[in-house]
């Protein structure tokens, strides 16, 4: 393994701790803002994964935000008993860029739910097509991913489905091109 998949992989397990801090300290819950949230999942990651730095701005989308795409810079909104909530961070570990999200859940609403398990469900599938692949177009994957939200009963809701990720910063060392996004219009092979 090079170096580069060796610190990205690195970067990818700490993100993935944060995520698990933020469950263990149970930041998720209604009554504050996505930026109150936003905010203390930042001090959080200081504290205990000592990051300060992230590449991409920090998300939390709650409720009806929840459907926008990453571009958009909704009006900051209280978290409702019964939201489906948006995490997104991009946090940077030694000089490598890391990029998770996830979806969680206030209440019981079966919809939403489902909503959740299904992103859950359709990042691994995703995941495990593009490794049985030898080669597959950003095209393709794009394609899979969207089918697979049709067959869970939902809409594919953005232009892209993933992009690349590197030694930070990405945005600096790749042109903003479809080449390095999961998208329609990329027919090179990832």
């Amino acid at each position: 393994m090079n170096d580069k998949i060796k610190y990205l992989k690195e970067a990818q397990e700490k993100a993935e701790v944060l995520f698990s801090l933020i469950d263990e300290k149970q930041l998720i819950k209604a009554n504050k803002t996505e930026k109150q949230l936003s905010e203390e999942i930042y001090q959080l990651a200081k504290e205990f994964l000592g990051i300060s730095k992230f590449w991409h701005k920090k998300i939390v989308r709650a409720g009806i935000n929840s459907v926008l795409p990453y571009d958009f810079n909704p009006k900051n909104s209280f978290i409702q008993e019964d939201d489906i909530v948006w995490v997104d961070f991009g946090p940077i570990f030694n000089s490598y860029e890391a990029d998770l999200g996830r979806t969680y859940v206030l209440g019981n609403d079966p919809e939403k739910v489902k909503i959740k398990e299904a992103t859950e469900i359709t990042w691994h599938e995703t995941r495990d097509y593009y490794i049985s692949k030898e080669k597959i177009s950003g095209k393709e994957l794009f394609e899979f991913v969207t089918e697979k939200a049709l067959e869970n009963g939902f809409l594919f809701g953005n232009d892209i489905a993933g992009h690349l990720i590197d030694q930070f910063s990405h945005n600096k060392l790749h042109k903003k091109t479809p080449l390095n996004y999961i998208c329609s219009d990329n027919y090179t092979d990832l």
